[in-house]
């Protein structure tokens, strides 16, 4: 099979792949380096989750890690978890957020987006942000991602895009 065959049949193979459900005992494409997932084997060989990172934000940066063994996760109750979930379930509460993380932080400046909508129902949205722990108030009219609350964020949004 020459050069031009192979590369064919190896993009056939990964769209294949893409259009079908995945299969838990797929093998990782070969030369992806899952130094992640290596860890996690190696600290819990049955079986856990994992996310973390490192996000610059304004003047510093937020670091933050979580885990839990699988099958306690699994177990876990998950409806309590239902509406720190529904607050970010709202394309104008991902703007929101999204605007605050990269710096538009005055109630001020963010009313006039207007993608976020009239005063009122921005505020609606502040305050469903604030409840669900995303948001904070830093001063009058100021909001803040919590720092704890960075990290935890961005791997709901890339679990969100990811497809």
């Amino acid at each position: 099979m020459g050069d031009l065959e192979a590369r064919v049949a190896a993009l056939e193979e990964t769209v294949a792949r893409l259009g079908r459900a995945p299969d838990v005992h797929d093998a990782p494409a070969e030369g992806i380096d899952l130094w992640l997932v290596d860890a996690l084997h190696a600290r819990h060989p049955a079986g856990a989750v994992a996310f973390g990172g490192s996000v610059r934000v304004g003047q510093g940066e937020a670091v933050w890690q979580w885990g839990s063994d699988a099958e306690g996760l699994r177990e876990a109750d998950w409806s309590s978890a239902a509406g720190v979930l529904d607050a970010l379930g709202h394309p104008v509460r991902l703007r929101l957020l999204q605007r605050v993380l990269n710096g538009t932080s005055a109630t001020a400046e963010l009313a006039l987006d207007e993608a976020l909508g009239t005063t009122g129902q921005l505020h609606h949205h502040l305050r469903a942000l604030v409840a669900a722990g995303w948001l904070a108030s830093v001063g009058r009219g100021t909001w803040a991602i919590p720092a704890p609350r960075v990290v935890p964020l961005m791997v709901v949004v890339s679990a969100g895009l990811a497809r």
